[in-house]
């Protein structure tokens, strides 16, 4: 990273971090949900814009807690395998060739299936059976990869793990995880379909270098898009287009108010992201302590979420989840069981879907106590939790 960038808890960089401007975000720019408070420099401590609902701003400033809102009503747990889309399984065709040089992937029925048409987003989930594969899906940055400002090295020097460089950005090393980390994911990628699940777009996910064979599929911008050998499922871009179109109020509209009610004197930028959903990167210090709520409480009414994660606050369709492009993987797959693993509000639907899932010891769900039934929060925090995240997957898929 350049001297003005930060990293943000998902470890990808916030380039001008001092900068504040509206811009749309290209696939080779960076999504960040940094934590990293904003720079200096905005001391002035007069604020006259309106909140989020249009009401003026009482100008209080944020709690210390960080706690995040998102709106609306928790959506019932449904298991992967119970999707209903109802259009009749797709007949089979040729499956979609591998980047030269690629790697066979782990175990049978990790490949991509041959009835991956044009409408196979919307065909019904496969029957499960115990001989299918177990299926992993885990959120990355600060999950299982971490940035050297979210290692949480607590230890003295002599006893600090090995660790293994995943992801370079602009010709310098960005993600981690330690180097027992790196066997287990290796491991786990051969004995079971593993499915990188991440907000990143996809050119950011394109950066990383996991071990193990790559992954046949993966999940890109929180469920916009699902990647095949790589490439966009665009049978899957009509299904969320149609998701989004049907489901909540246009990206333009929300854009329009989220730069409409924000206050220049804490604004730093607004991005959109894959031209699916969008995000302000903020002074915190400086952010109204209702703001987001009030953001929230619109936002519910439009189809849409909130989270605040560190100096970003999303805005996202409710229907663009990780939960949702898991659960096609599973059904193309005949997936046993769902595995997963996540630290963000963010994540927090591919865990209350999944059988059985874990969050470390730091990050959203964490700070805010999100628990349920069948997912375990390990204490470990840092990279030390990616490698304990990774050892209770391996455990559990040999079950």
């Amino acid at each position: 990273m350049s001297p003005d960038e930060t990293a943000g808890p998902d470890g990808t960089t916030d380039p001008d971090r001092t900068t504040r401007q509206s811009t749309v975000m290209s696939q080779d720019e960076t999504l960040s949900t940094g934590s990293t408070p904003g720079a200096g420099g905005h001391a002035s401590p007069r604020r006259t814009a309106g909140r989020a609902d249009g009401t003026p701003d009482t100008g209080r400033r944020p709690g210390s807690d960080g706690r995040v809102s998102t709106g609306g009503t928790p959506t019932p747990r449904t298991a992967f395998h119970t999707a209903s889309p109802t259009a009749p399984r797709p007949a089979s065709h040729p499956a979609r060739a591998r980047p030269a040089g690629a790697r066979t992937p782990g175990p049978a029925g990790a490949r991509p299936p041959a009835d991956a048409s044009p409408d196979a987003a919307t065909a019904p989930p496969a029957e499960t059976s115990p001989s299918g594969p177990v299926l992993v899906a885990s959120d990355l940055d600060r999950t299982l990869i971490y940035s050297a400002a979210a290692l949480a090295l607590d230890m003295a020097d002599a006893l600090a793990p090995r660790l293994l460089c995943v992801e370079v950005y602009e010709r310098k090393p960005l993600s981690y995880l330690t180097e027992t980390a790196a066997g287990l994911l290796e491991h786990l990628a051969r004995e079971a379909v593993f499915v990188p699940s991440t907000t990143r777009t996809r050119a950011q996910y394109g950066r990383i270098r996991l071990p193990g064979p790559p992954a046949p599929y993966a999940v890109c911008a929180n469920g916009g898009h699902l990647l095949v050998d790589g490439e966009s499922d665009p049978a899957w871009q009509r299904r969320v287009r149609r998701s989004l179109d049907e489901g909540c109020a246009p990206l333009a509209s929300v854009r329009e108010h989220l730069l409409r009610s924000a206050d220049p004197e804490w604004l730093l930028k607004e991005r959109v992201a894959e031209d699916l959903f969008a995000y302000l990167v903020v002074d915190r210090a400086l952010l109204p302590d209702t703001w987001v709520k009030d953001l929230a409480d619109w936002a519910d009414g439009q189809g849409w979420t909130v989270s605040l994660q560190g100096r970003k606050i999303y805005a996202v369709p409710k229907p663009l989840t990780k939960s949702a492009a898991v659960a096609e993987v599973a059904r193309r797959t005949g997936a046993s069981r769902v595995l997963t693993a996540g630290d963000s509000l963010l994540d927090a639907d591919l865990l209350h879907a999944g059988d059985e899932g874990w969050r470390p010891g730091h990050g959203e769900l964490a700070d805010t106590g999100w628990t349920a039934p069948h997912v375990t929060a390990l204490t470990e925090r840092g990279v030390a939790a990616g490698e304990a995240i990774l050892r209770s997957l391996v455990r559990a898929v040999a079950a």
